[in-house]
């Protein structure tokens, strides 16, 4: 804006006028720190940046509102989700914009979002948070209650409060109406839920107690019931001439967007846990689920009848590390029991405790200025929860150079189809995804059976 200042406004030119701001309360920037911190902050990217702000302004502008501001964060998240506060602001995860095939898919998705805003419903919904927000707080404080702690462990879940069904299809039908009006294909929202729902369909398999990983489906319902609503609404504007899917510019904008967890924050490669940033790695036993949340790694053994958590804690230089773990941030720890030990050459220590449900073994760890903690904890204690224990803790070890190297982040590669390509073929190029193909044709909008065409632009994951 600078330095246009100095410069009068010829007459006859209007003046854009300034967008609408978002009001902002003490209770709309506590939720929005509290979503930045459970979807790994905002992820920095100028060219979505502004292709996801045009698509905004263009929504606005055909919506009954255009008084209302809104203003959109991208989170840094392989999750696919969205969702809006009450006063107009408005979060996209990358995980779904690399999830979406054109600038109308993301329409229908912004437009379903300013919607829940127009009707009021996130105001709703934002009471039921409230209540939910009590449930969460018991984990957050790592209270002092062992069996509620063991609890809170194998349920680290920051809930969204869900939207009602009617309220869904509300949305459907306001935000289809905006989309079409704005002249974005009315379609891109039966298009949009499908792609979510056989997303997933992908992911049904895998269970997950990462917020993070809790995508749209779970803070909206999405249903067969919801594509055919969207198609329905849709073939009351029946496309005009002009209505724009835009996907060239929409993949232009997504290629090279990082997919899946981003490893500077830490990831889970199967039973192995790797920060490349802090240094270090560990591996789970058998049978244990890893799960990177924001506030710590989480492990549940099948069945859930033991759990692990690993964090990093202060612990003041001077402190050893069994005066701090029987400093009473956990009660029940049996201070006899206390050992100093040393783990791959870091020194450490290491306690048991006792609740009502649950038995903890617990360990601290100096790595450099930091002091990592595990906790153990299991219904039974047993020579496998002994050594599961144990083994996990003397897995812990520095990364060498070359495995920091190695932990790049999977991108979102956009290419031409060349001739011979097919589905099989070109999914044989995706790294690190489960499923190739079949993730190749949901990332593509393609159903079972649908073929590649020569010189079309489709997504790959590579790394």
């Amino acid at each position: 804006m600078g330095r246009f200042q100095t410069a009068a406004a010829p007459p006859t030119v209007a003046m854009p006028k300034p967008k609408p701001a978002v009001a902002q309360t003490p209770a709309t920037e506590k939720e929005h720190e509290r979503i930045l911190a459970s979807y790994g902050g905002t992820y920095d990217d100028p060219r979505l940046e502004s292709l996801v702000s045009k698509t905004v302004d263009r929504l606005v502008a055909a919506s009954d509102r255009p008084d209302q501001g809104y203003k959109v964060t991208i989170l840094n998240s392989g999750a696919v989700n969205a969702f809006a506060l009450p006063n107009g602001q408005l979060y996209v995860t990358r995980g779904l914009l690399a999830l979406a095939s054109d600038t109308s898919e993301l329409s229908s998705v912004l437009s379903h979002e300013m919607a829940h805003v127009l009707s009021k419903h996130a105001a709703m919904r934002e009471d039921q948070a409230r209540q939910a927000a009590i449930v969460t707080r018991v984990v957050t404080d790592m209270s002092n209650d062992p069996d509620l702690t063991a609890l809170a462990l194998a349920k680290t879940k920051l809930t969204m409060a869900s939207f009602s069904r009617n309220q869904e299809f509300e949305a459907d039908g306001i935000g289809v109406g905006i989309s079409a009006k704005a002249h974005f294909d009315p379609y891109g929202a039966a298009r949009f839920l499908s792609a979510m729902e056989r997303n997933a369909e992908l992911k049904a398999g895998k269970s997950s107690l990462d917020p993070r990983a809790q995508d749209f489906t779970s803070s909206h319902p999405a249903t067969p019931e919801r594509v055919q609503n969207a198609q329905t609404i849709a073939r009351q504007y029946a496309a005009p001439e002009g209505a724009e899917r835009d996907r060239e510019t929409y993949l232009a904008a997504i290629d090279n967007l990082v997919y899946g967890e981003d490893p500077s924050e830490g990831f889970v490669r199967g039973r192995r846990f790797l920060h490349p940033k802090l240094g270090f790695t560990f591996q789970a036993p058998d049978n244990f689920t890893l799960d990177n949340t924001a506030q710590a790694v989480i492990g549940v053994r099948d069945g859930g009848s033991q759990a692990m958590r690993f964090d990093v804690v202060r612990v003041p230089a001077e402190q050893s590390l069994g005066d701090y773990l029987n400093s009473g941030w956990m009660e029940g720890v049996e201070k006899a029991s206390t050992e100093d030990i040393t783990i791959n050459g870091f020194p450490a220590a290491s306690a048991t405790a006792k609740g009502d449900q649950w038995q903890f073994k617990v360990y601290a760890l100096r790595f450099g200025s930091d002091v990592y903690r595990f906790i153990f904890a299991t219904r039974q204690k047993s020579t496998e929860s002994e050594r599961n224990a144990r083994e996990t803790v003397n897995s812990f070890r520095r990364l060498t150079l070359d495995e920091i190297q190695a932990a790049r982040p999977l991108r979102i590669k956009v290419i031409t189809v060349q001739p011979g390509d097919t589905v099989e073929s070109l999914s044989h190029r995706m790294a690190g995804v489960d499923h190739p193909a079949e993730r190749f044709r949901v990332l593509n909008g393609l159903d079972r059976t649908a073929q590649v065409k020569v010189r079309d632009r489709v997504k790959i994951v590579a790394d």
